[in-house]
């Protein structure tokens, strides 16, 4: 069979908007091949929404499967609401589903559907990606919450966030959510790539607050469930002392990888690009990145065999009504 002509790239991505609703999923989509300069398409409006759950949803991400479908998988969260912010709230009384969309070919898109996937002790389930895991060919969800005690119900003990993992052939049952990793303080956004001799590299970040926090880092094993040795702490830090949600893709020519970070501890938020030439290179801020200001955690799909095409003139025909 024949290599797929690879052209073009797709960021699926939410805005960080405290006067409107940004909370829902926005496509932008970048300059023909160029992973440096994009557009926010549909006219800057959203192109799928959620009125199941909380009505928000942040931190999504979008899988290419092995059957060719796509599958979108968003926080159901919305922290922009007339009664306030409340993080402590969103912790510790959270929902413990998913939002998920499909999609044949990234145009028609059926859902929200919002899937359970944390067990009754945790607080929330946020910023959850899909990963394909090579050695078993079913697909690995993992995503941040925090796990309560079972003697406490109404989650009013300490617990720090950890990552937890699921499994799913079909994205519409998944495994009972199992512990994957802690570290002091917490950690969330944990997202992978599988390099060219197989191996798994997963990046996530540690706590601010943590006494020597890693920040971002990166860490590489042999298998998703198996040991990893760290790499590299503190990336991303040159653009603020704040930075999370990395996401991480394979440039089209295959010559370089990217690694964006969500930069959120000053005006405007938003994602600096980091590159490298593999996956074990030393990381390099990108000079000459576009982006509209508070794009925020999202996830990079390379695009492939017509499809940034068929984005573009799905856009000029008018685009998408969010439901």
């Amino acid at each position: 069979m024949a290599s797929p002509h690879r052209f073009g790239y797709l960021l699926v991505h939410f805005v960080e908007d405290p006067d409107g609703h940004g909370e829902q999923i926005y496509f932008s989509l970048s300059h023909g091949d160029d992973p440096l300069a994009w557009d926010r398409i549909n006219g800057g409006r959203p192109v799928l929404s959620s009125h199941a759950g909380t009505t928000g949803v942040r931190d999504p991400h979008i899988i290419r499967a092995a059957d060719g479908w796509f599958h979108i998988v968003a926080t159901d969260l919305r922290v922009w609401r007339a009664e306030g912010q409340d993080w402590e709230e969103f912790r510790r009384h959270g929902s413990r589903s998913i939002v998920i969309w499909d999609s044949p070919d990234l145009v028609t898109w059926t859902g929200p559907r919002l899937v359970d996937v944390a067990p009754p002790s945790a607080g929330m389930a946020w910023a959850p990606e899909t990963v394909l895991d090579p050695a078993t060919g079913d697909y690995v969800l993992h995503f941040a919450s925090a796990l309560y005690a079972d003697d406490d119900p109404r989650h009013e003990g300490p617990a720090l966030a950890q990552l937890l993992t699921t499994r799913t052939r079909d994205f519409h049952s998944f495994t009972p959510a199992e512990p994957y990793l802690s570290l002091p303080g917490g950690v969330i956004d944990m997202t992978v790539a599988v390099d060219d001799d197989g191996r798994i590299h997963r990046f996530a970040k540690q706590d601010d607050e943590a006494p020597g926090s890693w920040q971002v880092f990166q860490q590489v094993g042999d298998r998703i469930d198996g040991d990893f040795r760290t790499l590299k702490t503190n990336l991303g830090q040159e653009f603020g002392p704040r930075v999370e949600g990395p996401l991480i893709f394979r440039a089209n020519d295959d010559e370089r990888w990217y690694l964006w970070v969500d930069q959120y501890g000053h005006l405007p938020q938003g994602y600096h690009a980091l590159t490298a030439p593999t996956l074990d290179g030393e990381w390099q801020p990108v000079p000459g990145f576009s982006l509209p200001a508070h794009t925020k955690h999202g996830a990079v799909l390379p695009l492939r065999d017509g499809e940034w095409e068929r984005l573009r003139q799905r856009d000029a025909d008018g685009g998408w009504s969010a439901p």
